[in-house]
């Protein structure tokens, strides 16, 4: 079956345009509500969101979608999204909803929907609840209507949750810490979970306006943090994106860690402790070839898989994995989340600080990444990489490369882009092959 509504992750869209409208998220309430009408208890469904302008109303289609189809529903306001997935289990919901565009600009939003267990929904699940967008829903009778109610706890639920990753006895006195919380979700949680265990905390991105989220803040836009980071003279800095189920982090001198560093360093603490089940970690195949080495010669495996956090997550659950996350920063951690968490991933970051006694920058450079170049080419149709000379010059580029480095070619999800990634130990021939691959898809396009 097409997918006309879901996406790579859930689904997304420009507000009042296309899929993202009031009338389609009170239908996606009234199709997903059926789906999960199991049984004969009285059925509920979480509902949380970013700090959009647009949550207000899609929220409220929701709401409506979800009540007219016999559900009830909880109301979380803006919380980030590894949350609503945590009480969407606690809570022994049916359902759990994200609104929410992650790292995108206001003018986008998005549907994530979570099943009872706490995870992201099944190609299946997503499907048959297609299949129900196409269809009129039978409506609940009117005793039946479900009622709506907000929970004000949702937050301090949160904040003691993710601070259970960490030991007991860990405390971040002494720690300066400025938190960029992208004018997103995590604009309280964030830096009250940080504050409650000890540091000093210094506040970005903690003043959203509904049209401000990820604006020249969070984990996309890190000129800000890094700046804050050396004129406050912190420690350390934690910049999370719109949603908060990404992490980048910035040592003391103002340099910014991406995911492959921040997973390496708690894969290997976990390792030591005996903790770190499956015997390495799940993460893409964007992720740098100086992790899988740095892994490797400490007897552990990097197993790669498409680009989403959907796929690390489904290869963490097949192979029983416990550690897993993408370049870009999103970190699961499954002994204490379902999805991506920054907010955690953050915490196990400052206990590892305060624990080693070490500055950021010596104990979050793990491994020397090799030389790794992304070009995007954009092109108006067809299928460039289905071109002959195309696949000429990759079949050359591929045969340079062999064993000193990667080549990764792909189309995107959600753009007419094509993405051509190549590392390697030699820089200079990594920027050639680049080069080359992308001049000929220009040519194709």
């Amino acid at each position: 079956m097409t997918r006309k509504f879901f996406g790579t992750d859930g689904i997304r869209g420009r507000t009042n345009e296309g899929v993202m409208t009031a009338a389609t998220a009170m239908r996606v309430g009234q199709a997903a509500g059926r789906h999960f009408l199991r049984g004969d208890h009285r059925h509920r469904v979480v509902i949380g969101k970013d700090t959009r302008l647009s949550g207000y109303m899609m929220e409220s289609a929701l709401v409506a979608g979800f009540t007219s189809v016999g559900m009830d529903v909880v109301t979380t306001g803006p919380l980030p999204t590894p949350a609503i997935a945590l009480l969407t289990r606690e809570m022994r919901a049916d359902l759990g909803v994200m609104i929410s565009a992650s790292h995108n600009k206001f003018e986008d939003n998005g549907i994530k929907l979570f099943g009872p267990d706490g995870f992201k929904l099944s190609d299946e699940d997503e499907l048959a609840i297609e299949a129900l967008l196409e269809c009129e829903p039978p409506l609940a009778q009117p005793a039946m209507i479900g009622r709506a109610r907000r929970i004000e706890d949702a937050r301090g639920r949160y904040i003691h949750a993710v601070k259970q990753s960490v030991s007991s006895e860990t405390r971040f006195d002494g720690l300066k810490v400025v938190v960029d919380c992208a004018n997103g979700a995590a604009y309280q949680v964030a830096p009250s979970a940080i504050w409650e265990l000890g540091a000093e905390v210094i506040t970005l991105g903690d003043a959203p306006n509904g049209t401000n989220i990820n604006d020249g803040v969070g984990s996309t836009s890190l000129e800000a943090i890094c700046e804050a980071v050396v004129r406050e003279g912190a420690d350390i800095g934690i910049a999370l994106d719109g949603d908060a189920d990404r992490l980048i982090v910035v040592d003391e001198k103002g340099r910014t860690v991406d995911g492959d560093q921040i997973m390496a360093l708690i894969a290997t603490r976990m390792a030591e402790k005996g903790a770190l089940r499956g015997g390495g970690v799940v993460a893409t195949v964007m992720s740098n070839l100086g992790l899988e080495r740095y892994l490797a010669g400490k007897g552990l495996s990097l197993e790669r898989t498409k680009v989403g956090d959907r796929h690390v997550l489904a290869r963490m659950q097949s192979g029983g994995f416990n550690v897993g996350g993408e370049q870009s920063g999103h970190m699961i951690l499954l002994d204490h989340a379902t999805t991506g968490d920054g907010t955690l991933a953050a915490l196990r970051v400052l206990a590892g600080l305060v624990r080693s006694g070490q500055r950021a920058s010596e104990l979050l450079h793990v491994f020397d990444p090799v030389p790794q170049l992304l070009k995007n080419v954009r092109y108006n149709g067809g299928a460039p990489l289905e071109a002959e000379r195309v696949k000429a010059c990759i079949a050359a580029a591929e045969a340079e490369l062999s064993g000193k480095g990667r080549l990764v070619i792909r189309a995107s999800g959600t753009e007419p882009l094509i993405r051509v990634m190549a590392e390697g130990d030699d820089g200079q021939q990594v920027e050639r092959v680049v080069d080359r691959i992308c001049a000929a898809v220009q040519e194709a396009a």
